[in-house]
């Protein structure tokens, strides 16, 4: 019986900290590329819908219209903005602590 809800649970959650991942570190892959840009404002406006797209569309297609799967999806892509900006952003180098 509980394997009916455990392994879609699993694959909600992990699912959601994939894309969670994605998104936060195309944010900051954006970011990145976009300082360097003459035209900022398109970078930031291109991966803003690229990503949500993805984003939007994996939730959907991971929950398979259950609520709860949804949840564990938001829960999952929750889990992995600390962990993907602790990952990607590296000690400070002037001396001060990092904003994360």
């Amino acid at each position: 019986m509980t394997s009916d809800w455990l392994m879609p649970g699993v694959l909600s959650l992990g699912g959601g900290f994939a894309l969670g991942v994605i998104f936060f570190a195309g944010l900051w892959w954006t970011v990145i590329r976009a300082l360097a840009s003459p035209r900022p404002a398109l970078w930031f406006i291109a991966s803003m819908l690229i990503r949500v797209s993805i984003t939007l569309v994996g939730f959907y297609w991971l929950s398979a219209d259950q609520l709860w799967r949804l949840l564990l999806c938001c829960a999952g892509f929750m889990l992995a903005r600390p962990l993907t900006s602790r990952y990607l952003s590296g000690p400070a180098t002037d001396g001060r602590k990092s904003c994360n």
